[in-house]
């Protein structure tokens, strides 16, 4: 599709295949989904024989969605924009109007993907990408079964990839797997979570397990506690009915924040292949000791923004005040949680996340603290007295500025033995460039050429449910009384606060601002 060729040996074009987005004309299709092909064809990651099928509800033909989907693309392609790779990706996608419900939709769809493979020579390998609210993974799974879409013929595959919300309840997440393998066996079953797709997600098993000086003391010897955050200054902008149903601890718990945590602390595969990985991440799922309810009370903390001002000097209205959002509503929109694992590795370390929206600013990392070194060498030093060396930091961003920093001690120069410390900071665009991405490049390209790796099997899924059910059971039957319990554009509620300070620790925010 076009005549650049990717820079790593490694890394080959995607084989011959069909997309078929069913939800093509919503926001994820033209601001995430179109945008990374367009980045994949710059690379050369697109196979000649290729082609999209967008299949939705309104009329439409190729050339009018063609036309809707370009300006998404200009506007969310950074780098310089290629009319050339547009071109030719642009003439390989097609339109297909249909009722998700209908099964005559998927008999069209069916003449629609011979008639393409016929004409184009692509390879009928189909990749299902469901677009679409989570009402509807289900339904669109059973009817591509019924039309035989999901089976796989000698010599092709057949592949679906769904969208978080997988369930909003350990009891719905079960239920989902079930009806999903009714049409799909587990290994096509691709559940996405687009911050495994983040560099620097995936850049941790890298550090972790190719540098000679972390992992010997990446456990519970040298490490004191960690925190992962997870936080935006946005409020809840259109997504208001989805909102209301999920909340802060549906939306992000069970997928975004557990994913990080399981990459952070689980052990070395014994290869990169995808279920390697993917068992030791569940194994960390499993470990990690549920809440009873007296503990939800006292290591579970949410909250909902009130209004406030942010960092740009603009106002914003309550969670309560916002469109299409109950004025009584108890929807929390932070949450806090203490876990802790039940490992060797990580015996008596606490885990701290954190999510939240109308924060004070918007960014992901992992902060990995590690305990005090001793104190008694410097004590007949020069203001010994007040002397408190600072724990070493390592801090893991993922967005923005993906990277990684380290906070160490070091003499200030002078008379005296004073200690201060000293920040490092990598960052990946300074050594590698930017790339342009939407998050989705690495988890498209590797569903087409079947690598699962950074994808969630359903035990993982359920494991992650089963972590979150005793908090959304609790919450449920204790409502909020405070709410709304933290000013917009601050770092949440000061429960969020007491969750560290009582054990004599506090929450990484605006010290280490180079970091940011």
């Amino acid at each position: 599709m076009n005549d650049n060729m990717t820079e790593d040996p490694n890394v080959s074009a995607a084989p011959s295949s069909v997309i078929v987005i069913f939800g093509g004309g919503g926001d994820l299709t033209k601001r995430k989904l179109v945008p990374a092909l367009y980045h994949l064809a710059v690379q050369g990651l697109l196979p000649e024989a290729f082609a999209v099928i967008a299949v939705d509800r309104a009329e439409s033909d190729d050339d009018t969605f063609r036309g809707k989907l370009e300006k998404y693309v200009r506007e969310f392609t950074p780098q310089e924009f290629s009319e050339q790779t547009w071109s030719a990706l642009r003439e390989r996608i097609h339109y297909s109007q249909g009722d998700f419900r209908d099964p005559e939709a998927y008999g069209k769809l069916s003449t629609v993907l011979d008639q393409l493979c016929a004409e184009k020579g692509v390879s009928p390998n189909y990749l299902f990408y469901l677009a679409t609210p989570p009402s509807f993974f289900g339904i669109i799974s059973d009817q591509l079964g019924a039309a035989g879409l999901s089976h796989e013929p000698a010599g092709v595959w057949r592949r679906i990839i769904i969208e978080k919300p997988f369930g909003r309840d350990l009891q719905s997440a079960r239920a989902l797997n079930d009806q999903l393998h009714q049409s799909f066996q587990e290994p096509q079953i691709y559940r996405i979570d687009h911050y495994l797709g983040k560099e620097t997600v995936q850049n941790i098993l890298a550090y972790r397990f190719s540098n000679s000086t972390v992992e010997p003391i990446w456990n519970h010897r040298y490490i004191d506690h960690v925190q992962i955050t997870v936080v935006e200054h946005l409020g809840v902008e259109n997504r208001a009915v989805y909102y209301e149903e999920a909340g802060a601890l549906r939306d992000m718990i069970p997928n975004h924040l557990l994913a990080v945590l399981s990459v952070i602390a689980m052990e070395p595969p014994n290869s990169f292949d995808a279920d390697e990985v993917r068992d030791e991440q569940s194994k960390v799922l499993r470990a990690i000791q549920p809440l009873q309810p007296e503990e939800v009370l006292k290591y579970a903390v949410r909250g909902q923004y009130g209004a406030g001002t942010l960092q740009d000097g603009s106002r914003v209205p309550a969670y309560r005040s916002e469109p299409g959002i109950d004025p009584q509503s108890t929807t929390e929109t932070y949450v806090a949680l203490r876990l802790q694992i039940d490992s060797w590795r990580w015996a008596g370390i606490p885990f701290y996340i954190r999510t939240g929206k109308r924060m004070m600013g918007r960014f992901t990392e992992v902060v990995v603290q590690y305990r005090h070194a001793p104190n008694q060498l410097f004590r007949g030093t020069h203001r010994a007295r007040r002397l408190n060396i600072a724990p070493n930091r390592l801090v893991l961003r993922i967005q923005p500025n993906e990277g990684i920093g380290f906070e160490f001690n070091a003499k200030i120069p002078g008379k005296f033995n004073k200690l201060g410390p000293v920040q490092m900071d990598f960052r990946y665009s300074d050594y590698f460039g930017d790339e342009p991405s939407t998050g989705y490049e690495t988890l498209i390209h590797d569903c087409l050429c079947g690598d699962a790796t950074l994808f969630k099997r359903a035990d993982n899924i359920e494991s992650g449910w089963s972590l979150v059910q005793p908090i959304i059971d609790v919450w449920q039957a204790l409502p909020p009384r405070e709410f709304p319990n933290y000013v917009s554009g601050t770092w949440g509620p000061s429960a969020a606060d007491d969750l560290l300070t009582r054990e004599g620790r506090h929450w990484i925010n605006s010290e280490t601002p180079n970091y940011r």
